[in-house]
């Protein structure tokens, strides 16, 4: 779901050229029948052991072989003498999956927030110590917040993004300032046919936050705690408006396309389509709807059969570097997740500010995606976990 946003990148870029011319919580600590053994947070980093093993994202490990310029994965190797295995996820699912399975020892996962907190839950992940990760306290404390349970966090925060609607302007010339351009069946009928929407049951809180607003009889409270009945309001929004859609993204390029030929009015999307296709000379903009914005976190993890603590934790101070941040940012066309990325001209200002980097103001207006649970994220009461999104997802889109 999460490829390499450059290589997105690079697919957008071809299809500009081609259509424009560019002429100018749950769980119960067991696993397949087999107990999870009791995991602590580090109290000391020793010695490297020689090697750790990752589960991560297309992108999110680059050793130079996509691109010869972008590599911090050697350099690591060079600095720790810890050699990196990499396995590369299709998709969440996958990756909760393999983190899942009592025979493999994965040291450390960039784990979504689609499956982080069930990593948690079924004590799949160990706590996090920040004494030993450098830059640890130079992380947003808006994303160190994100991923805590009994005040301890559980993971290191990598990248970030905000979901935003999008639109054409010299076809939508009134500029829309609520998802209802979107959600509203009367306002999305409209723009039949020129819809773009995220192909993620994460959608669903896109959808509660305009629920929230304009069905308050619904009552809800946390767009990512859904009672059965929220999320059957929710589903019946993306069904009605299903007729209207064009595109449902996995891909970012797949974003960009259906704009870079016109076939796009409005759309559901992440600040790396507004900031390629902007600077692709198209005429789209970014808004923050008035009912407000969720967002994503992908977040380092550390595995709790892994073999190599020590390397994991020289990876996790590496990861949260600002050089190594701006290197991913670039790559990946995300907001990274130490601002210190933005300092001393390590991204352009272009960047930073289009991807609200060190803006807390704008920060903490985000709703962050957290893993749906039954027990509502915690906080009690009888909710609809992910597995029920995922469900009530493939249904409104069929």
């Amino acid at each position: 779901m999460r490829g390499s946003r450059r290589r997105a990148a690079a697919v957008a870029a071809t299809v500009l050229a081609a259509v424009l011319g560019l002429a100018g919580c749950s769980g119960g600590g067991k696993d397949g029948g087999h107990p999870v053994r009791e995991v602590r947070a580090a109290d000391t980093m020793g010695p490297g052991e020689g090697s750790v093993s990752l589960l991560t994202w297309s992108g999110y490990a680059e050793d130079g072989s996509n691109d010869p310029r972008v590599d911090w994965v050697t350099p690591f190797q060079k600095k720790t003498r810890c050699r990196v295995d990499v396995k590369y996820a299709a998709n969440a699912q996958e990756m909760l999956q393999l983190m899942s399975k009592p025979n493999l020892h994965y040291d450390g996962v960039a784990a979504p927030p689609e499956i982080a907190g069930q990593l948690v839950a079924d004590r799949q992940v160990v706590p996090v110590n920040p004494d030993l990760i450098d830059g640890y306290k130079d992380l947003e404390p808006a994303l160190r917040a994100q991923l805590t349970k009994d005040g301890k966090p559980y993971g290191v925060p990598f990248t970030w993004g905000a979901n935003l609607l999008m639109y054409d302007q010299k076809v939508v010339r009134t500029a829309p300032d609520s998802w209802g351009a979107l959600f509203d069946p009367a306002e999305a009928k409209k723009y039949a046919g020129r819809l773009v929407v995220r192909d993620s049951p994460l959608t669903f809180g896109d959808v509660a936050l305009y629920l929230k607003a304009h069905d308050p009889k619904l009552h809800i409270k946390n767009p990512f705690a859904l009672t059965a009945k929220q999320l059957a309001a929710a589903q019946s929004v993306i069904d009605k408006q299903h007729p209207y859609v064009s595109t449902y993204w996995l891909n970012p390029s797949d974003a960009i396309a259906p704009f870079a030929d016109g076939q796009a009015a409005l759309g559901q999307v992440w600040p790396y389509q507004v900031d390629v296709l902007s600077r692709s000379g198209r005429s789209v903009a970014g808004v923050t709807p008035r009912e407000g914005v969720t967002g994503w976190m992908d977040a380092w993890m550390i595995g709790a059969r892994g073999d190599h603590p020590n390397c994991m934790y020289q990876w996790l101070n590496w990861a949260s570097s600002p050089e190594v941040q701006q290197q991913v940012a670039e790559w990946d066309g995300v907001a990274p997740a130490n601002p210190e990325a933005c300092g001393h001209d390590r991204l352009r200002a272009q960047f930073c500010s289009a991807y609200h980097v060190g803006d807390r103001s704008y920060l903490d207006k985000i709703i962050f995606a957290r893993t749906p649970t039954k027990d509502c994220g915690g906080a009690g009461g009888d909710c609809a976990d992910y597995a029920a999104w995922t469900r009530a997802w493939q249904a409104a889109r069929h």
